[in-house]
């Protein structure tokens, strides 16, 4: 069987219906957002991820006049509490920051001369927990009965309010996104309709003619899919390169440091920090970016679809 209608024959003229130009530009720029929601939700977790590992999984013991004589015994104070810590069940490793690192840490607040201090400093026991963490109340009434005094830092309730933070900023990115989703499908629903309210008279020939509302959609609905998935394509493009900065900036934060060196010229080995930044970026997101035109081709086809059913059941 011949076909006498020319290959890519545009009966309907959808190349003016829908134009190539502003649909995929507005798109683009919502795919842009939404794959900054993405990566706001997935930079959240890790982060969070890493809060909990780190000062959750982590204690702070400060014993004041560490060198005068425990409670009993003849051993130090410090040396009595570094000993209850490390025989008890739960504790990974109990160490003393030295004065170095005491005075490193009292630098922002004291300046240089924080080593020079003529007031005592407590000494300060790092302490690493195991999955399985002691009693906490126990552990410090014991503490406090070998060397009086003895404070025990918990972070769980700070990791425990950042939790909740992670979890609120979380939802806001999904919020975001499905508001990027729905303002996608508003303007490619508006730019529909406007395709139709354009090529009112040639749709009206074609359905008389006998052409069905589902082949109209469908043409509709294919030209809507292909210049939706052209501009989230395009946004996915341009956010990429914010993405992978962002991710590099943050990768201190989340336990995967940067290796990339800086030379006295003031620029590092390129090669070196693209590769830091490459892997800097979560792997959940290499496969998120890829969806992006997936999902606006999809929603594109949908909106469409629905919104030239809608009109072509008002004709008369």
């Amino acid at each position: 069987m011949i076909s006498l209608r020319p290959s890519r024959f545009d009966e309907l003229g959808l190349r003016h219906a829908l134009s190539d130009r502003m649909l995929p530009l507005l798109v683009a720029a919502m795919a842009f957002l939404a794959a900054l929601a993405i990566a706001g939700w997935f930079g959240t977790a890790a982060l969070s991820r890493h809060w909990q590992q780190g000062a959750g999984a982590s204690l702070t013991v400060q014993v004041p006049n560490a060198s005068e004589p425990a409670a009993r015994g003849e051993q130090t104070r410090l040396a009595a509490v570094l000993g209850l810590l490390t025989g008890t069940p739960g504790v990974a490793s109990a160490r003393a920051l030295s004065d170095r690192e005491l005075a490193d840490l009292l630098k922002p607040w004291l300046g240089e001369g924080a080593e020079r201090l003529a007031i005592p400093i407590p000494a300060v026991i790092a302490v690493r927990l195991t999955d399985r963490s002691p009693d906490l109340e126990s552990l410090s009434r014991r503490l406090t009965d070998a060397a009086p005094g003895t404070l025990v830092e918990d972070h769980g309730i700070w990791i425990r309010r950042l939790a909740v933070l992670a979890r609120s900023l979380q939802a806001c990115a999904g919020l975001a996104l499905l508001l990027v989703a729905g303002v996608a499908a508003a303007v490619i629903a508006v730019a529909t309709r406007a395709g139709l309210a354009t090529r009112r008279e040639a749709i009206e020939i074609v359905h008389g003619l006998g052409a069905t509302d589902s082949y109209i959609a469908g043409r509709f609905a294919g030209r809507a899919t292909l210049l939706a998935a052209a501009g989230a394509a395009a946004g996915a493009i341009v956010a990429l390169p914010v993405l992978l900065t962002l991710a590099h900036m943050a990768a201190p934060f989340v336990g995967t440091g940067s290796t990339g060196q800086v030379g006295a010229d003031g620029f590092g080995n390129a090669a070196t920090i693209m590769h830091d930044m490459l892997e800097a970026l979560p792997v959940p997101l290499w496969f998120a970016l890829p969806s992006l035109p997936l999902g606006a081709g999809a929603i594109g086809f949908a909106t469409a679809h629905g919104a030239v059913r809608g009109w072509l059941r008002r004709l008369p």
